[in-house]
């Protein structure tokens, strides 16, 4: 920059201004640095040094003033995030304590005493590419001793932020209380910047009361030629001021040759507010979750012992056909590529709820089987529960299987996926982490959330991972706070057929030939949307088209699209943005009402007894609650509607809360009018009856609704 302003100086025939700055120059000793391993401090300060030389000789000229190199130290040998007294750990007797690191091998542990946030040189300007260690790996890769010492002194951090974060919320403190000073900062991060715990660290100084902006943001962008075999990373780019402004935001429309030395990447650039998901518009990151999703959405479970998983040939081994309730132990298990590719057949030993003396008489085989393949590795662990309970998964979720009791199945989707599939799956499932689970077998709810609203919402939240860059479904942005229509019964009805049937057709056709998988199926019917005909597709796509139905899948996903757009009263034609707009505003009057005390439960059997209020455990109970009779609900009885459409969902709304099959005199009875709705009411029973909505037992004497097949 420098050598820039010189020549443009010189070129402007500013021969004055150039005079000035004789003995002025930038030189190593205005860049500061941290480093925490002293020899790659030595190496930044000679790399400082060479790059000057380098500039000096190609810019000026002639030898520089002696010395030559001179002995600045700004590259200080410390830790950025904790400093501390630092201590090898000992036993009672004196020896040093080891831990098992992450390659497996022992490291040393230390002891952090009086633990304290480091100073940071007075900068006007600061750049880094901080360690990338995801927060729930923080433990592992750094020790209890370190992890808790950074954590108490950084409890204004969500405890699963990446570690980037902590550079990233240091950096924000210093420019929004000291401005003056610190111009601006930037810093490559991992892309996850985006998600819950570290976007939490984004949003809060974004929205606070010293608030910053975003001067430049590149979401989603890839690691250079990383190495063969090495994990994908995607990373994030981030500069920012304090105040409020716009920015420029970059997100890559398209990207090739990344394994080259000058791989080819063209971005689309938008200016405006830039948001704290790394969006300009519509805030999605700024809703709030919703009582009326909770412990609904979970993780599956995490096995921490690859001995759990037993092969399909091996599992009479284990005392199939044999042991007394050995299917209550060993369950069907699926991972995400299960699910979306291929299922491997694969069985896990699920030990949950046991104690370890139940399973050894119990289940001897399987005992014997964990002993040998689980407890070795789990008796290495430093965590206290995954050692000592070493034959239970070491992340069982609870909660789920909470959720799960008289489940007959469960909604699944894959987290990281190139398509945003939701489907059934058996309550014997066992899946594993790479599967978010919906505790609810509501085909409603499982229409809504195959829908092209909550498809919308999920892309909006902006989280993408691995070499595919491959959207993710994170529970706690896309289901926990995603607002459901309130839909009436006609509605949810329509709703349910289409999704039962959409489940059952991609069922079927996977059944009937082993070639195809879900995300086949998907990929076809991406290139269908995108405005290809079935005639130009290429052998290998047209043998799954055909094979796959995809036409009819497509068919299905349109109607969904159009009932559960109507299901909110909106367009089925709304624009992404528009998508986006109405699902926050909807979001936030959602919270108002709650915050009111109406919720709009989606799961209330389950819900209520343990999220509710007194006054919704008392509904639920019909207005008794421990003994005490609440009085019965008062006022007029609804009019019968006048609207033909509005006279049928009144009655699908009178059926679905009844609790057996029920005559039209008991509808009628249930509006206003009583009997003098008898014609319109048996009018709109015979038209239901005739479209297979309800069906009658008694040949017309009593009525029920029917669920799709």
């Amino acid at each position: 920059l420098e050598g820039e302003v010189l020549e443009a100086l010189a070129d402007l025939g500013g021969q004055e201004a150039l005079a000035g700055l004789e003995g002025h120059s930038v030189d190593p000793h205005q860049f500061l640095g941290l480093e925490i391993n002293p020899r790659a401090a030595a190496i930044a300060e000679l790399v400082l040094w060479i790059g000057y030389l380098q500039w000096h000789f190609r810019i000026k000229g002639g030898m520089p003033a002696e010395p030559i190199l001179r002995a600045f130290s700004n590259i200080q040998v410390k830790d950025a995030v904790l400093e501390a007294d630092i201590s090898l750990a000992r036993d009672a007797k004196g020896v040093p304590l080891t831990r098992r690191g992450t390659d497996g091998g022992l490291v040393e542990v230390y002891a952090y005493e009086n633990p304290r946030r480091p100073d940071w040189p007075e900068a006007e300007y600061i750049v880094g590419n901080p360690p990338f260690v995801a927060g729930q790996n923080f433990r592992d890769e750094f020790g209890d001793a370190y992890a808790e010492a950074v954590w108490g002194q950084y409890n204004d951090i969500p405890g699963g932020a990446d570690f980037v974060m902590y550079w990233w919320h240091r950096a924000a403190s210093l420019l929004a209380h000291s401005p003056t000073v610190l111009r601006r900062f930037g810093f490559v991060t991992t892309n996850s910047i985006t998600q819950e715990f570290s976007g939490r660290v984004v949003a809060r100084w974004i929205r606070g009361a010293s608030p910053i902006s975003l001067k430049l943001a590149i979401p989603n962008h890839p690691w250079r030629k990383a190495a063969k075999g090495a994990a994908a990373v995607r990373i994030a780019m981030t500069v920012a001021e304090a105040g409020i402004s716009e920015g420029q935001l970059a997100e890559i429309t398209e990207e090739r040759r990344l394994d080259a030395d000058n791989p080819e990447i063209v971005f689309q650039e938008t200016t405006g507010l830039i948001n704290p998901n790394l969006t300009i518009g519509t805030d999605v990151a700024a809703v709030s979750k919703l009582q009326s999703n909770l412990g609904i959405c979970h993780d599956g479970v995490k096995l921490h012992g690859k001995g759990f998983i037993v092969k399909e040939q091996d599992a009479s081994l284990l005392g199939v056909g044999r042991r007394e309730g050995i299917e209550s132990v060993l369950k069907p298990y699926l991972n995400g590529h299960d699910v979306n590719q291929k299922p491997r057949k694969a069985w896990v030993i699920d030990l949950f709820g046991l104690h370890e003396d139940q399973v050894r008489s119990q289940f001897p085989e399987i005992y014997q089987h964990v002993a040998v393949y689980v407890k070795p590795d789990r008796q290495r662990n430093n965590r206290p529960s995954y050692k000592d309970f070493w034959w239970i998964f070491g992340e069982p979720r609870r909660e789920l299987r909470t959720a799960m009791i008289g489940m007959s199945a469960f909604i699944a989707t894959v987290d990281t996926s190139p398509h945003r599939i939701f489907q059934f799956l058996p309550a014997s499932t066992v899946c594993d982490d790479k599967v978010v689970i919906a505790a609810i077998n509501d085909s409603f709810v499982l229409g809504v959330l195959s829908s092209r609203i909550h498809i919308v919402w999920c892309l909006g939240q902006r989280t993408r991972l691995g070499q595919g860059n491959d959207p993710v479904y994170v529970k706690s942005r896309c289901f926990d706070p995603f607002p459901f229509p309130t839909a009436n019964d006609f509605q949810k009805h329509r709703i349910r057929v289409i999704a039962e049937n959409l489940d059952a057709h991609r069922k079927r056709v996977l059944a009937e030939h082993p070639h195809l998988t879900l995300t086949g199926l998907y990929n076809i019917l991406e290139k269908l949307r995108a405005g290809a005909k079935p005639d130009a597709l290429g052998p290998e796509d047209r043998r799954i088209f055909d094979d796959g139905l995809v036409l009819i899948l497509k068919e299905y996903h349109d109607k969904l699209d159009t009932e559960v757009a109507a299901a909110y009263g909106w367009p089925a034609d709304m624009t992404e943005n528009e998508i986006l707009g109405r699902l926050v505003a909807l979001n936030a009057e959602r919270v108002r009402e709650e915050a009111a005390g109406q919720i709009r439960w989606l799961r209330p059997d389950y819900q209520i007894p343990r999220f509710g209020s007194a006054k919704d455990k008392l509904a639920l109970t019909g207005g008794t609650m421990h003994g005490v009779q609440a009085a019965a609900p008062s006022g007029p009885k609804p009019s019968f509607p006048t609207d033909n459409v509005a006279q049928t969902a009144a009655v699908m709304e009178a059926l679905q809360a009844a609790i057996a099959p029920t005559g039209a005199e008991a509808l009628a009875a249930v509006f206003r009018g009583g009997r003098r709705n008898l014609p319109n009411i048996n009018a709109v029973l015979a038209a239901l009856t005739r479209f297979g909505f309800v069906a009658s037992p008694d040949a017309g004497r009593t009525y029920t609704l029917r669920r799709a097949a």
